[in-house]
This record gives C-alpha cells, sequence and structure tokens, in this order.
C-alpha cells in the first residue's frame, strides 16, 4: 500500500457528563474521578475513533490514555494499548455507555463498564451494570479535531494550531495502531 498524505481520522473534545451529575475528569497524575465543575481543562477528553464504534478515551491535558485492566480498575495508559479500547454503544434512554473490549464477566459475559459512583468516584468495571446511572454519560462535543490513524482514505492536508508547542499528547510517545504516531491537527 502506498500513502502519499498522512491519513486523518476524526474524533471529538467532549466533556463526558455522567448521568449521576458529574463530569468525567483526569488529575495530572492520572487519577480519574468525577466534578461538578464543568470549566476545568481536566474534564476535556479526546474521543478517538480506533474501530468500528470503538474509542479510545485520552486525556486532553495529560495525554493520557483510560485504560481498564483484568480486575476492572481504570488506571491511566502513556501508550494505547489494547486495554485503552472501550466500545461505545447509546443505550436506549441516549445516554452512552462505554464497555471494556478486552475484559468481561467470565461466567455470564456480561460486559465491564465505565462508571462513576454517586459519590462521584470511579467504579470497578466489573460493579457497573449498563442499565444503572452510573454507566450512563452524555459526551458534550466542544469540538471536532483530526487525529492520525491508518485510514484508505485520503481527507487532504491539515495545519497545527497555532502557538501549541508539542506536548505528551502529541509526541511520538503517543503510540496507537501498530506504531503510528498520534498527532491532534486542526482542519483547514
Amino acid at each position: 500500500m502506498q500513502e502519499t498524505h498522512d491519513p486523518q481520522l476524526k474524533g471529538i473534545v467532549t466533556r463526558l457528563y455522567c448521568r449521576q451529575g458529574y463530569y468525567l475528569q483526569m488529575h495530572p497524575d492520572g487519577a480519574l474521578d468525577g466534578t461538578k465543575d464543568d470549566s476545568t481543562n481536566s474534564t476535556l477528553f479526546n474521543l478517538i475513533p480506533v474501530g468500528l464504534r470503538v474509542v479510545a478515551i485520552q486525556g486532553v491535558k495529560t495525554g493520557l490514555y483510560i485504560a481498564m485492566n483484568g480486575e476492572g480498575y481504570l488506571y491511566p495508559s502513556e501508550l494505547f494499548t489494547p486495554e485503552c479500547k472501550f466500545k461505545e454503544s447509546v443505550f436506549e434512554n441516549y445516554y452512552v455507555i462505554y464497555s471494556s473490549m478486552l475484559y468481561r464477566q467470565q461466567e455470564s459475559g456480561r460486559a465491564w463498564f465505565l462508571g462513576l459512583n454517586k459519590e462521584g468516584q470511579v467504579m470497578k468495571g466489573n460493579r457497573v451494570k449498563k442499565t444503572k446511572a452510573a454507566a450512563h454519560f452524555l459526551p458534550k462535543p466542544l469540538e471536532v479535531a483530526m487525529y492520525r490513524e491508518p485510514s484508505l482514505h485520503d481527507v487532504g492536508e491539515t495545519v497545527p494550531k497555532a502557538g501549541v508547542t508539542p506536548s505528551k499528547s502529541t509526541s511520538a510517545s503517543a503510540i496507537m495502531n501498530g506504531g503510528k504516531p498520534v498527532n491532534k491537527c486542526k482542519t483547514t
């Protein structure tokens, strides 16, 4: 396959509002919890499509990905790994639920979900039920952003945002999909 331009993939910068009344937030150390304050930059996330209805959720400020381990605990990851893939499904009440692509209950096969409890604390994925408010999120998109990703489609050139210096989130250390660097660019 011969590539003439860097293919671009459309994702969004968003806040994720949980039905429990909190915005998901990522602290500078990568810790996750909920906050009622929707004006803080720690509540901004890149939702990057990495498959059909599959997304990577990356903290804009930290450049870290949300990942779920085999015990159901959420943790920050500098690199994009299979544990960072979440299936994005629209639930019957129009809220969005995010389930781990790797892990589920052994016996029942029930999916493990991203969720916040009534106090705004992150829950273990295997404790969150898709029918409960803890798992229900409303993405509140702020801007459409372009991300590098292996693709057959050529959607044209992009220009990086003015005044933005490369950071952890735009450096080659954020590796995704077969070792291709991921960079956020604004469309022209």
